[in-house]
């Protein structure tokens, strides 16, 4: 019996604690909660980013109902689902980037989407920032931890290849998303820092080669922009000149909802997409700001937590690169909408108005809640 007692005790308790209804049906309650606040929250300041408009809400709460969707079907996967079929999904998402560049439908200088009779057009490359870390978790998954430098280098191949196929749709921003959530695999996978430093010490001398053979113009253009936004106000240095007027003036408590000028007056571009967080920090302040940013805090800790507790390496390996590129996410949109990063088009996760993006974020977050409370009782 002591030694029963004993086991129990080392075991921890969240294994042994009464299953709840939400357990049972595989979504782990904490992040629902922090989820549903951070979407609630978010029409808010949608509604006032979209000019008072009602139907960008009742648009953006239908997607929200998809995707709400989406992620309760993937909790309910057992995660050998996904360890089984991470080849199958990757080879799909590798074929359906090909398919873009022969077939994709283009928009904006761009062709980035596929339209499959009978299914409305979708961006492949959104599905790819699942399919390329749960397919470099599976490859590691299957060999002893930390691996050798051979089979880094067949992870880095698997990581680069779908990137190279996006890069060319051109779609710079979600290339580096896609690649930075299969590096997140390799790291936590046991990367050396030696190897690190090596990685980084090559990223430095293909950074020339990237800016005079694979990067745009419009894409050096906002580089340029960031260093000197002054130097074209009018032009390519509007959008940021705007976006920090707009957060400067909220001041600490902001000027209320719906009584931001930057955004109302037509001053602040894509206030309803790229910029709301410009929208948000007029209308509420540094106090709504800081409020934002706990509440993304403690969706990060909590998915953190999810990714220690896994049971196995796949489970920590997907979590913790889909809690990483969240949190990626996150940083980029903040970081250029305050003008401390180039633009490169990435949306504030959950917040922004968009269909695309919120599915894929939110079936990541059914994946993580499926590794979650898929997890074996241990016998008592």
């Amino acid at each position: 019996m002591a030694d029963r007692d004993f086991v129990r005790h080392m075991s921890g308790p969240s294994l042994h604690a009464p299953r709840g209804f939400l357990n049972r049906i595989h979504l782990d309650p904490i992040l629902l909660v922090l989820l549903l606040i951070l979407l609630v929250g978010g029409l808010f300041v949608l509604y006032s980013g979209g000019d008072s408009s009602i139907a960008i809400v009742e648009s953006q709460i239908a997607r929200i109902g998809v995707a709400l969707v989406v992620m309760f079907v993937f909790a309910q996967l057992d995660p050998s689902v996904y360890r089984r079929w991470a080849p199958w999904l990757y080879g799909l998402g590798l074929i359906a980037l090909i398919a873009v560049l022969l077939v994709g439908i283009g928009a904006k200088g761009a062709q980035r989407w596929l339209a499959l009779p009978g299914l409305p057009r979708f961006q492949p490359s959104e599905f790819m920032k699942l399919a390329v870390p749960i397919m470099t978790a599976w490859y590691f998954s299957r060999h002893f931890l930390p691996p050798r430098m051979s089979r880094v280098m067949i992870a880095l191949v698997i990581v680069f290849l779908p990137m190279i196929l996006i890069v060319k749709q051109p779609d710079l921003g979600t290339a580096l998303l896609v690649g930075l959530a299969g590096l997140f695999v390799v790291f936590f996978a046991g990367m050396s820092w030696k190897l690190l430093g090596a990685f980084f010490g090559m990223a430095g001398v293909a950074a020339p080669v990237m800016w005079f053979f694979v990067m745009r113009d419009y894409q050096k253009q906002r580089v340029l922009t960031l260093l000197d936004p002054e130097s074209d106000p009018l032009g390519a240095g509007w959008n940021i000149i705007q976006s920090k007027t707009a957060i400067g003036s909220g001041g600490l408590m902001g000027k209320g909802w719906l009584q931001g000028t930057q955004s109302h007056l037509d001053f602040l571009p894509e206030s309803h997409t790229d910029f709301i967080v410009a929208v948000l920090a007029e209308e509420f302040g540094f106090i709504g700001v800081t409020l934002l940013i706990t509440l993304y805090f403690l969706i990060i800790a909590r998915c953190l937590y999810i990714a220690v507790n896994a049971q196995d390496s796949f489970g920590r390996l997907v979590a913790g690169a889909l809690t990483m590129t969240f949190f990626i996410y996150v940083f980029v949109n903040i970081g250029m909408v305050s003008g401390i990063l180039p633009i490169v088009g990435v949306p504030l996760p959950m917040v922004s108005y968009g269909g695309t993006s919120i599915v894929t974020l939110m079936a990541a977050f059914g994946v993580m809640m499926s590794i979650h409370t898929h997890r074996r009782m241990i016998s008592a």
